[in-house]
């Protein structure tokens, strides 16, 4: 189904400033060597969540290349080809998006908003903290699947169900 090479994929939310973010992060550092993510959002922005830089930073995560960014940046002639794209949050699944170069394989995989959090600084990094442990689990599961082995619709419906399931 697809090249057994290194799988591209894109983490899309509206302000790619925290769930995206968080999740090309993760996974760049998970799937190292099989996976490359990058995250946009459709109305980006232009930072990211400053209880996300934290807690990513504290993780050991680096940061220096992380930017808020625009979708488009993805569907210009250049950009990386993808094989895999992965809406974040509700919002952004109900937008239209750019046409993709490619065939990737789309899901949705909505998580709460740690920018919707209220509460002390403690509950709200608290918050942050849960998200990002909601995203590890997630991508721990996508990066086990025999992705070489499984045909597209095999494939398409593990990564739908994996986003129905709120203990993934």
């Amino acid at each position: 189904m697809l090249d057994t090479g290194v799988y591209s994929v894109l983490f899309l939310c509206t302000h790619n400033s925290a769930r995206s973010v968080m999740a090309e992060s993760i996974l760049n550092r998970m799937g190292q060597g099989r996976f490359k993510a990058y995250s946009a959002g459709s109305h980006p922005s232009g930072r990211i969540n400053p209880y996300v830089h934290d807690l990513l930073t504290r993780l050991g995560y680096d940061l220096s290349g992380a930017r808020s960014k625009d979708w488009s940046e993805f569907a210009q002639p250049g950009a990386p080809v993808l094989d895999f794209i992965i809406t974040v949050c509700d919002q952004a699944a109900g937008e239209v998006c750019p046409i993709w170069p490619g065939r990737p394989m789309t899901a949705h995989w909505g998580f709460p908003d740690p920018s919707s959090a209220t509460g002390t600084d403690a509950e709200k990094a608290a918050f942050t903290a849960d998200v990002y442990r909601m995203i590890e689990r997630r991508l721990a599961i996508f990066t086990s699947l025999p992705l070489a082995t499984l045909d597209r619709m095999a494939l398409k419906r593990r990564m739908d169900a994996m986003g129905r399931d709120n203990e993934a």
